[in-house]
């Protein structure tokens, strides 16, 4: 993984660059941001670079036995953790990420770096109920597999894949560590939910905030997969939100139908929310209690992007609305609904929900809660 192999995200890879070239290499970091942003992709191109004994233009150079070892995820000095589990586990049975690293490598492979943690999740076949984990025995992996001399490379390399995943006990166990590596190790965490770590890792890291990749990078990448028409193009990389994974769904068609079920619910909860259904809201909150939490989440997403556009509508800025079809359709009648009384409170509701869906709450409770709330501030304005 070069970092030429990365979309976009220019600023960010010259920094990166120059850090390496300058020797200001931090022994514990945290890469922020969403998978489709390619903080995970931008995190082992940055080890690369960093291992490659041929950089040159800013770049490591792909071809040594360094770079291809750790293109492939299978570098003797690169050790890998990322939140597992399995159906069917037996009461106490320990799930640790190398017994899965064949899985990971192939899913990072075929997906370019850009690994979503619900891809990594449908690899897995967790269903809706269990979730992955990184647990203390994991922990304890990581602190021997760090106490040995490196094979190959000037650093070891720990590059832990959503920390989020790690119980209480587990981060504990790494504190240590964290604040007192062994010579030349290298610490790597790669979050899409920072908020969800103990404040004493995030004390002890250095940040590395991977942004939303640029309109106008993902406009050329929909182009580049075969969207000919400019204005679709165009719009594709607004609703994909700086997220190229969610570009390329947009592109295949692939969230049609995911989009067109969280479209579904969100006309649901509003027309319900309006008529002050409080029976039919609580069905709402079961209907939406039984999707994935990924799910859950996504389609929190859309709401939020739902209740954005009306408000454009509402304000009269059309040219700036990026809507068609039925969600247009519906967007614009309901746009008189949504105004600037009620938009800050309604987002904070969606952040409140999905903060919490996010920290496992029950979301039965958690659905009910929201659409009770939301219901008290549909209003025509």
């Amino acid at each position: 993984m070069r970092f030429a192999d990365i979309i976009g995200q220019e600023d960010l890879k010259r920094h990166l660059v120059q850090s390496v070239d300058a020797g200001r290499v931090s022994h514990a970091q945290l890469f922020t941001g969403r998978a489709g942003a390619g903080a995970l992709a931008l995190a082992v191109a940055y080890v690369q670079y960093l291992c490659c004994r041929h950089r040159h233009d800013g770049d490591s150079c792909g071809e040594c036995p360094d770079c291809r070892q750790i293109a492939a995820l299978a570098h003797p000095d690169l050790h890998l953790v990322f939140p597992v589990n399995k159906q069917g586990k037996k009461s106490g049975e320990a799930m640790l990420s190398d017994e899965f690293l064949p899985q990971f490598r192939e899913l990072f492979a075929a997906r370019g770096g850009y690994v979503s943690p619900q891809d990594w999740y449908d690899k897995l076949d967790l269903g809706k109920t269990l979730k992955g984990l990184i647990t203390a025995r994991e922990a304890d992996g990581i602190i021997r597999k760090l106490s040995f001399k490196s094979f190959e490379a000037d650093y070891k390399t720990m590059l832990v894949w959503l920390p989020e995943a790690m119980n209480e006990e587990a981060a504990n166990k790494i504190l240590k560590i964290l604040e007192e590596p062994w010579e030349r190790t290298l610490f790597i965490l790669v979050s899409e939910q920072p908020d969800r770590l103990l404040k004493t890792i995030l004390s002890r890291t250095q940040e590395v905030a991977v942004p939303r990749i640029a309109p106008e990078v993902l406009e050329r990448e929909a182009a580049r997969r075969g969207v000919d028409d400019p204005v679709r193009a165009r719009n594709m990389a607004r609703l994909a939100g700086g997220d190229l994974l969610e570009l390329q769904h947009l592109a295949a068609g692939e969230s049609d139908a995911l989009r067109k079920e969280n479209f579904d619910l969100f006309c649901s909860l509003m027309r319900l929310s309006y008529n002050d259904k409080h029976l039919e809201l609580i069905g709402w909150a079961e209907e939406a209690a039984q999707l994935s939490r990924e799910q859950q989440r996504a389609m929190l997403r859309d709401a939020a992007r739902l209740l954005r556009e009306s408000y454009m509508l509402h304000a009269g800025l059309h040219e700036i609305c990026y809507l068609w079809g039925e969600e247009l359709a519906f967007c614009s009648k309901f746009a008189p609904f949504v105004g600037s009384q009620n938009i800050e409170p309604l987002i904070d509701q969606i952040e409140s929900a999905s903060a919490q869906i996010a920290q496992n709450g029950n979301p039965t409770i958690v659905f009910t809660h929201f659409a009770l709330a939301v219901s008290k501030m549909i209003k025509h304005l």
